[in-house]
C-alpha cells in the first residue's frame, strides 16, 4: 500500500512539475498607456476631434498622417506595431463591436485605482480611491515575485507618473521604481544612463507631475540592456495628460510614438538570448475616458464610458488569434494570476481575478 501511495504521489509531483514547465513564458514585460482609450486603439483617429480648431493646434495637420474614411487603415495608421505585429502573432481584447468587452472591476475609473487593479489582480475601492501619494496597502504581482526567489533582485519598474513609487510601494516591496523625475542612480551608470539623466534635467515637460515619456523609456530600455531583469514593467503616460487638456493632436502623435517604443522594446529583447521567444508582453491601460468633444477631456465615475477598457498580449504561449470578436467580458483584473501562471505560479492572493484562458495555449 505504502509503495502504491508513493507512485501516486511521484506520478502526482511529475505532473505538477510538468504542468508548471509547460509554458516557454520565462520574462514578463507589462505595459501601460494611461488613459488611452479603445476607440482610437480599434478604430483609430476620431473622425470628431481629428481636424476640430478646438482640440488640434493647426488645421490639417493631422490629415496626412492618420486620416482614412476606412478604421481599419486608420487604425494600421496610428498604431503600425499593434496591427501589423501584435495582431499577427497576438491577441487584442476590447472592440466592444463585437461584443468584446474589457472593463475595469473597479468603480472609480481614474488612475490609481486602475494600476492596482492591473498589479494586485482585484479592486479596492474602500482604499484606493484617490490619486494621492499613499503606499498602496496591497501587494502588487511584482512585490509578489521579487519576494520569490527566483525573481528577487530581477523586477523593475517605470513610470512617467511620479506616484508610481507608492502604488508599488517601493519601501515595502524592495522593487527598485524609477517614476516622475527621477534620475538613474548608482556608481556604474552607463553613458547613456548619464545622457538621459542630463536630458531630463534639461527638458521641461508641460506637467508637475509627470515627465515625458522618451525619458521613461530610454531609461526602461538601457535597463533591459544593462540589468536583464526577468519581470519588467513601464507605464507610459503622455496619452491621459494631453488628453486632460484637450490637445487631440499631441494625444494622437503620442499614441503613435508609444506603439514605436513599444516595437523598440520587443524587438530588443527578441535580439537577446535571454528573452528571445521567451518572454510575454502585455500591454492595457488603467481606464478609458469619455466620447465626447466634452468628455472625453475627462475619466471617473460621472463619465460612462471610462470603464471602457482594452488589453494586448504577446508571447510563446499565447495564441495568435489577432482580434478578439469573442463575446465574452474581460478586466484588467485578470492580468496578475495570468502573469503567474504563465510564469508556472499560483497567485498568492486569492482576491485576485481568474486567469484569461483565452490568452494561454
Amino acid at each position: 500500500m505504502k509503495k502504491i501511495y508513493l507512485i501516486l504521489t511521484f506520478c502526482l509531483l511529475g505532473q505538477l512539475t510538468w504542468a508548471q514547465n509547460d509554458y516557454k513564458t520565462e520574462n514578463v514585460i507589462l505595459i501601460t498607456l494611461d488613459g488611452m482609450r479603445w476607440q482610437e486603439i480599434f478604430k483609430g483617429a476620431d473622425s470628431l476631434m481629428v481636424d476640430d480648431t478646438g482640440m488640434i493646434q493647426s488645421q490639417g495637420s493631422l490629415l496626412n498622417d492618420f486620416w482614412n474614411v476606412d478604421p481599419i487603415k486608420r487604425r494600421e495608421m496610428l498604431m503600425p506595431f499593434f496591427w501589423n505585429t501584435i495582431a499577427k502573432q497576438g491577441q487584442l481584447y476590447g472592440n466592444r463591436a463585437y461584443g468584446n468587452q474589457v472593463d475595469n472591476a473597479n468603480k472609480m475609473w481614474f488612475s490609481y485605482p486602475g494600476y492596482n487593479e492591473v498589479l494586485s489582480g482585484f479592486a479596492d475601492d474602500e482604499r484606493i480611491d484617490s490619486n494621492d501619494k499613499i503606499n498602496n496597502p496591497n501587494k502588487t504581482l511584482l512585490e509578489y515575485l521579487n519576494q520569490n526567489d527566483a525573481y528577487k533582485g530581477k523586477v523593475m519598474a517605470f513610470g512617467s507618473w511620479d506616484v508610481f513609487p507608492y502604488i508599488i510601494n517601493e519601501e515595502r516591496s524592495g522593487v527598485p521604481v524609477n517614476a516622475g523625475f527621477d534620475l538613474a542612480e548608482g556608481d556604474d551608470l552607463t553613458e547613456v544612463e548619464k545622457t538621459i539623466n542630463s536630458l531630463q534635467q534639461e527638458i521641461r515637460g508641460p506637467w508637475g507631475g509627470v515627465r515625458l515619456d522618451p525619458f521613461t523609456h530610454h531609461y526602461a530600455l538601457e535597463a533591459i540592456k544593462k540589468y536583464q531583469p526577468k519581470v519588467l514593467y513601464i507605464s507610459y503616460g503622455e496619452t491621459d495628460d494631453w488628453a486632460h487638456g484637450n490637445k487631440y493632436d499631441q494625444y494622437i502623435w503620442s499614441a503613435k510614438q508609444t506603439d514605436a517604443f513599444i516595437k523598440e522594446i520587443w524587438e530588443t529583447v527578441q535580439s537577446m538570448t535571454q528573452y528571445k521567444d521567451k518572454t510575454t508582453m502585455i500591454i492595457t491601460t488603467d481606464h478609458g475616458r469619455g466620447v465626447t468633444k466634452r468628455t472625453w477631456r475627462g475619466h471617473g465615475d460621472e463619465v460612462p464610458e471610462a470603464g471602457e477598457i482594452w488589453i494586448a498580449a504577446m508571447g510563446p504561449d499565447t495564441p495568435a488569434t489577432g482580434e478578439m470578436k469573442v463575446q465574452g467580458q474581460w478586466h484588467s483584473a485578470m492580468i496578475a494570476r495570468t502573469i503567474f501562471q504563465l510564469l508556472g505560479m499560483e497567485y498568492p492572493d486569492a482576491k485576485a481575478e481568474k486567469v484569461i484562458q483565452e490568452m494561454i495555449k
